[in-house]
């Protein structure tokens, strides 16, 4: 599946409703908290904070899936062609300006 396909899948589950994507800043709001949610998963798997014996269990792919389509909702409300954007992104970032950045595998 392509961004593209991701972006046609949410705008198709999103069309189903009267205002079919949040004003942007519900949209932020929405972005801020599903990332507080990876943190705290990244927390309790990782930090010193270990989930309460009463607390639900819950999974870090759940949390980065909601960030994912939280982020989806934004691009499609804006108008943005994450798979056009994530070419040009790669190819001037990545593979061109942080090509010699990191320390490579022998």
């Amino acid at each position: 599946m392509t961004l593209k396909d991701i972006q046609d899948d949410v705008n198709r589950w999103a069309s189903q409703f009267n205002f079919p994507y949040w004003p942007p800043l519900d949209q932020l709001a929405r972005l801020t908290e599903e990332t507080g949610e990876v943190a705290r998963e990244m927390n309790h798997l990782y930090g010193s904070k270990k989930k309460k014996p009463d607390e639900k269990p819950s999974n870090l792919s759940d949390e980065l899936i909601d960030v994912i389509f939280t982020c989806v909702c934004i691009a499609n409300r804006e108008g943005i062609d994450l798979q056009e954007q994530w070419t040009k992104t790669m190819q001037e970032k990545h593979y061109k300006r942080d090509n010699d950045r990191y320390e490579r595998k022998p």
